[in-house]
């Protein structure tokens, strides 16, 4: 399935998406893909749901409308740092032996289409097109690989939108150059496994003014997907709709020599097989 959620801004509605024109309403049964959707098996109750609305020709056409992220605002947002060895490489660091984990404010969620702002006293706003994972079910101590994969929901595109000065350049944590309002655009979809064949070889890819920037691979991760939830059930409460960002490939804009960074007016697209393209205008802090 491709769980959507579409409508203004704090006023979503979720829907699945059939194809490009075509998607099923079911907020009068959902009241949203959140925590409590995912914990309580949602799932598993939609697949059904779906394939019933489609028998009975209860289907909608897509008409322009805002698409927001796929997932309400999640518990948490963990993210991986250096997964790639190339892009380690093109910011000067070593392959890490073990995942990088850091933070993300929740509420950096925005839709794949809205407008990133730039922070107050940005000078070095940078973009990484990378793949999501949402959780499924409450999930610590993972005994397997194999139980790590069962506590997926799906996979998403994701921009982890950066501030490279307040992450590099102003002392603590990374999280401080990660969590400006707008800096993580999710989906458009959020894409269950089951339609996804390898999710180990999906091409990754983003333009920045039409410019190709980023070009990889899942393929190419240190650390996969399911490594990744197994590895951080070991030290963490996973919660049914935590977000999970796994790293990007080479070509961010810190790698460039001279370096490249966002500037208010530009327009950034990025995307991955599979799992849809995102679209979002740079503008201005408030």
């Amino acid at each position: 399935m491709y769980l959507m959620r579409i409508g203004p801004a704090g006023s979503e509605r979720p829907i699945v998406r059939l194809d490009d024109e075509r998607y099923v309403d079911v907020s009068d049964q959902v009241p949203d893909f959140d925590e409590s959707f995912f914990r309580d098996g949602g799932l598993d109750r939609l697949a059904g749901m779906v394939d019933e609305r489609v028998r009975s020709g209860a289907l909608r056409h897509f008409a322009g409308e805002r698409v927001g992220a796929p997932i309400a605002r999640p518990h948490q947002i963990l993210c991986i740092g250096l997964n790639f060895s190339d892009h380690a490489a093109e910011t000067g660091q070593a392959v890490p032996d073990e995942p990088i984990v850091f933070t993300k404010s929740p509420n950096t969620l925005v839709g794949p289409h809205d407008d990133v702002r730039l922070p107050r006293g940005a000078t070095k706003p940078d973009w990484e097109v990378e793949l999501g994972i949402v959780i499924k079910k409450r999930t610590s101590y993972l005994a397997s690989i194999e139980e790590a994969c069962d506590a997926i929901a799906g996979f998403l595109v994701v921009n982890d939108v950066s501030e490279r000065a307040f992450q590099l350049e102003r002392g603590g944590q990374w999280c401080k150059g990660k969590s400006a309002e707008t800096f993580n655009p999710a989906g458009p979809w959020l894409v269950t496994p089951d339609e996804i064949g390898d999710v180990l070889s999906l091409d990754m890819w983003l333009d920045v003014n039409g410019v190709r920037r980023q070009s990889g691979s899942t393929s190419t991760m240190v650390f996969d997907p399911f490594f990744i939830v197994h590895y951080l059930s070991q030290f963490l409460v996973l919660e049914p709709g935590d977000l999970i960002n796994t790293g990007t490939p080479p070509g961010v804009g810190m790698g460039f020599n001279p370096p490249v960074w966002l500037q208010a007016g530009d327009v950034v697209e990025l995307g991955i097989n599979s799992l849809g393209s995102q679209r979002q205008r740079v503008i201005p802090a408030r």
